[in-house]
């Protein structure tokens, strides 16, 4: 029956959820979407808000798709890529330890994500009930990776952002601006 694995869904991907919503709905204490779109922009993850909502949207489809064992794999996945960048813009500079604000919580949110995407969820998860088979090395090295990669392009496209945000609001938004990576063209629809 897989007890263990439901009750580590559970519990993994609920308390995701819980994170997601906080973000998303100010639910559990959380700081709710404005709350969360301050954050992201003094973290500069720009554009602010569209990174708000993906984080908060990410925490809570990705836990409840644990929680259901549907996708495990790409659950973890996208789950791995927020406690990555948590990581690297929040949590890296007060080192490992949670006591300093550090990222110790996140490493053993990371390991057990790897985990739960090397073995099926569990006889009582939707994988189960499809006849999805994700097992072996392969599904969490594979969640890892895009969740690794996520991560990064998530924040080489926060700071292009507040480099393209910052170059059209000094020409009113029309023409060409130069940064340290060429010509930035501005993208319709961007203040």
């Amino acid at each position: 029956m897989n007890l263990t694995r439901l009750v580590a869904r559970a519990v993994v991907g609920g308390l995701f959820v819980g994170h997601g919503t906080q973000k998303l709905a100010g639910w559990f204490g959380g700081p709710g979407l404005e709350g969360t779109t301050g954050m992201m922009e003094s973290l500069e993850m720009n554009p602010p808000r569209r990174n708000a909502l993906a984080a908060g949207v990410t925490e809570t489809a990705g836990g409840a798709l644990l929680v259901a064992g549907l996708a495990t794999p790409l659950a973890s996945a996208g789950l791995i890529g927020t406690m990555i960048t948590a990581i690297r813009k929040v949590h890296w500079s007060s080192g490992p330890w949670a006591t300093s604000g550090g990222y110790e919580y996140n490493l053993v949110l990371i390991a057990s994500l790897l985990a739960l995407a090397e073995e099926r969820p569990g006889d009582l998860s939707l994988d189960a009930a499809l006849g999805l088979d994700f097992t072996g090395v392969k599904w969490p090295l594979a969640a890892l990776a895009l969740g690794a990669a996520a991560s990064e392009a998530s924040v080489l496209l926060g700071r292009r952002g507040g480099a393209d945000a910052k170059a059209s609001a000094s020409d009113g938004g029309v023409g060409e601006h130069l940064d340290e990576a060429g010509p930035v063209r501005p993208r319709p629809g961007v203040v």
